[in-house]
């Protein structure tokens, strides 16, 4: 708008369904802790849930909102055509679409998809030999993590095959000199899973500010370990009501 503020978001609690309120609550509380922990990109990059029970429909972020201004009532409703499937005053950004709607369309275990552009993520993405095995968080991450080429901004609808191809199985990527990008069967396990790949990003550019001949990298017998160690995940669910309460206390209105 002129003035700058916000257009006026009517609350849909009650007017959809249960599932799709949660998902709604559960991905708006995804875009503040992203804000909160200062990984956002102005009004680019995203985060996307699909909703239960329909046609692959799955709930993006209006663009031209920041993260921590989003609520569960403001986010936008679209098909695996990019089609809007509700009443809203908002648009979507297309290099969003292509990135998410290809990941929903082939992964029905990836209820919950995040991009981010946060400068540690960006600098490891853009080293030639990728995520190292440095820290205890790297070694977590590196069983689930995959790669994929730069192509450009996201708006050739044909890198979507070749997106899916590099992701595979894996939880986590990185996008060559892009960003970050994790995946989950819920909210708590996208968090959990970025909140891994982020850290070991930037413990390796802390780490690699002594030069790379002084980084000292983890044993494969350690590596192996790790690996066996968390065959079955890393978990999430324990430390996602934290991280509700956190935002409860520091930004609250997200599930408005």
């Amino acid at each position: 708008m002129a003035d700058g503020s916000l257009t006026p978001t009517l609350s849909l609690s009650g007017k959809v369904s249960e599932a799709e309120w949660q998902a709604r609550v559960d991905l708006a509380a995804l875009y503040r802790l992203v804000a909160l922990y200062g990984w956002d990109d102005m009004i680019y990059t995203h985060i996307s849930a699909r909703i239960p029970g329909t046609d692959h429909h799955f709930l993006i972020n209006p663009y031209g909102q920041f993260f921590d201004e989003i609520t569960a009532s403001s986010l936008v409703k679209i098909d695996l055509e990019g089609n809007i499937r509700q009443e809203t005053p908002y648009f979507i950004n297309p290099a969003g679409f292509t990135i998410h709607s290809a990941i929903h369309a082939a992964r029905d275990d990836a209820h919950f998809v995040m991009h981010l552009h946060s400068d540690q993520g960006v600098a490891v993405a853009a080293q030639v030999e990728g995520l190292l095995p440095l820290s205890q968080h790297a070694l977590i991450c590196l069983p689930r993590l995959a790669y994929h080429d730069y192509e450009g901004i996201a708006l050739n609808p044909e890198e979507k095959e070749r997106l899916v191809a590099d992701l595979g199985k894996a939880t986590m990527m990185l996008l060559r000199n892009h960003g970050t990008l994790t995946v989950g069967a819920t909210a708590a396990e996208c968090w959990v899973n970025m909140f891994y790949l982020e850290r070991a990003c930037k413990q390796q550019v802390m780490a690699l500010s002594a030069g790379r001949e002084n980084l000292r990298i983890a044993s494969q017998a350690s590596q192996d370990e790790v690996r066996a160690q968390t065959s079955r995940g890393i978990g999430g669910a324990l430390a996602w009501p934290g991280a509700l309460r956190r935002l409860d206390r520091e930004s609250p209105g997200y599930d408005a």
